[in-house]
């Protein structure tokens, strides 16, 4: 039996006696019913009550549940500041590390980098393709050598690089020494596989991230 069905059949007889009421026609009862819908149903203006529900179900009473309202924390983890990380000394190399050979390993992964980033550096790569790979390259692991300086007692300066910031180089020399070197006003050469790039230390003013993602025009020269 369906559900219209249901609704619109009579009381059984001992129902009719405990309810103490009288089942009506089915006539009466279908009026009744169309009545009772009419006025607890807000009729849409295109279509009528039988349309509405012949479609779709009907919800004659219906309150969404009321929702707490969570406070989500605004708080992200912030990392250490600049003045944190100075005293914290996370950027200084203790001098029992200060060791050239202790680098030599980097160097050379350095060197496989760059290999692969310049497709294989075959002697008939463009020296323009080379110098715009370096420039957006980074770094760290590379063998430098500073050619021209404003201050004079730079040049010749040789080492690997193992540390870069925004404005300065820190190289560890041959000697074991650690050298800073500012960028600025500053020409250093990069050698790799017979490749020489003269690169000016103007350009490298930013992070390798950065570099990666800006447009250089080629400067300087590369030799072979």
């Amino acid at each position: 039996m369906d559900a219209e069905a249901l609704v619109r059949a009579k009381l059984p007889g001992d129902l009719v006696k405990v309810l103490g009421v009288e089942s009506q026609s089915s006539s009466k009862a279908e009026a009744f019913t169309q009545a009772f819908l009419k006025s607890s149903i807000q009729q849409h203006t295109r279509h009528d009550l039988k349309t509405m529900l012949s479609h779709k179900a009907v919800v004659l009473g219906y309150s969404r549940p009321k929702k707490g309202k969570v406070k989500r924390s605004s708080k992200k983890a912030k990392g250490l500041n600049a003045c944190q990380k100075r005293a914290l000394k996370i950027f200084q190399l203790k001098p029992e590390h200060q060791r050239y050979k202790l680098f030599l390993s980097l160097h050379e992964l350095w060197r496989q980098y760059i290999i692969d980033l310049c497709g294989g550096l075959k002697p008939t790569c463009s020296p323009q393709f080379v110098q715009q790979k370096l420039l957006k390259a980074d770094f760290h692991g590379a063998i430098i050598t500073v050619v021209r300086s404003k201050c004079p007692s730079y040049v010749g300066t040789t080492g690997i690089l193992i540390q870069e910031f925004k404005h300065v180089f820190k190289i560890i020399t041959e000697e074991d020494r650690l050298k800073v070197i500012p960028k600025k006003s500053s020409v250093f050469a990069v050698e790799i596989n017979g490749f020489v790039s003269h690169i000016y230390g103007s350009r490298f003013e930013q992070r390798a991230s950065e570099r990666s993602a800006k447009k250089f025009k080629v400067r300087g020269t590369i030799d072979l």
